[in-house]
């Protein structure tokens, strides 16, 4: 069900042209049973989707923190369904572009079809996701926008300004806080106005391991500040039964890490993410690999586009999101284009 909302975002003079709400700032009221099988789109069943993405948080730590310690993602994990062997981008394992991956459903090579945003800063030029890509770039929230209904975006880092600066029109909200904390206490406000998709990124991780290194015990400990988050999440998105029987949540990275970096794409701990989902539509403790023989788990391999049998991949995150809200794929995306993963079984 989707509802069209007519707010303004209040516009600071430190990024006027992102039209973003900054810290303290409070946000002006928002209005198969063979692989040969052929492929089958599965029916949508979410009233509203809010995508999380926890930035750097590697496989390695959520396996190493175990239920005990990290008891809000494991839950999540129980209730839902999950892989913790699913892949960023092919070319790059850096936040802007594994994040603007996950909103467009595209690779990051422009020349081959992608969004071309291959920086991850505050620069002002390229300004938008299309001059980077040279053509038009649509995302989950201009699908949503297009078909009347009302999307958000709530980020840790300022260099998502990109996203309200490239949709300008189809992003109803957009509050930027560095405080991992105050911005979940903005989303979760945010939850009594009627939207249809929502995006929160979470940064504590990823500034932990570039200040310390990954593994190291800050980084642990901002991983299991991030599990606390989710929870405080999860708990106020079930608050109101009627949201949280209408409601599915999707959970993934842009990256992991090792060491003090996470640049390289061709280290494992760097490529290799969770990706997880819960609430409406979804199957309880199910292993994404084994509802979906259409993709294959791809154990330790880097592995690349256009794979008859793909792996799970953090950009299916756009068009999941419409597949569940009954939408059209984003166009001139490409991953899960043809929404047929599933996470449900049949």
């Amino acid at each position: 069900m989707l509802r069209r909302s007519s707010a303004a975002v209040s516009l600071l003079s430190l990024l006027a042209s992102a039209g973003i709400v900054l810290a303290g700032t409070p946000a002006p009221a928002q209005l198969p049973s063979s692989v040969d099988e052929p492929r089958v789109v599965r029916a949508a069943e979410a009233d509203s989707v809010l995508a999380i993405s926890i930035d750097g948080m590697s496989v390695a730590a959520v396996r190493k923190l175990g239920r005990k310690q990290l008891p809000n993602l494991h839950r999540f994990m129980r209730a839902g369904a999950s892989t913790t062997n699913a892949r960023t981008a092919r070319e790059m394992t850096v936040t802007l572009p594994n994040h603007t991956g996950m909103v467009t459903g595209r690779r990051i090579d422009a020349a081959s079809g992608g969004h071309g945003v291959t920086w991850n800063d505050d620069r002002p030029t390229p300004s938008t996701v299309q001059a980077a890509a040279g053509h038009d770039v649509a995302s989950v929230f201009t699908a949503v926008d297009a078909a009347g209904g009302s999307t958000a975006l709530f980020a840790a880092k300022t260099k998502f300004s990109l996203w309200q600066r490239s949709w300008p029109d189809a992003i109803d909200r957009t509050t930027i806080d560095l405080d991992n904390s105050a911005l979940v206490d903005e989303l979760v406000a945010d939850l009594a106005q009627d939207r249809d998709f929502r995006f929160l990124h979470l940064a504590l991780p990823d500034t932990a391991g570039h200040a310390h290194g990954w593994m190291s015990r800050p980084y642990l400990r901002a991983v299991r500040q991030s599990d606390a988050l989710v929870g405080r999440v999860v708990k106020a998105v079930n608050a109101d039964p009627v949201r949280g029987a209408g409601t599915t949540i999707l959970l993934t990275s842009d990256h992991g890490g090792r060491g003090a970096a996470h640049k390289n794409p061709r280290v494992l701990d760097n490529y290799r993410i969770v990706f997880m989902a819960r609430g409406a539509a979804v199957d309880r403790g199910v292993d994404l690999y084994d509802i979906n023989p259409a993709y294959r788990d791809p154990g330790t391999s880097r592995t690349t586009y256009g794979m008859r049998r793909p792996p799970v991949r953090n950009g299916m995150v756009a068009n999941l999101a419409l597949d569940l809200l009954d939408l059209p794929a984003v166009e001139g995306s490409e991953l899960d284009a043809e929404m047929d993963l599933r996470l449900t079984a049949r």
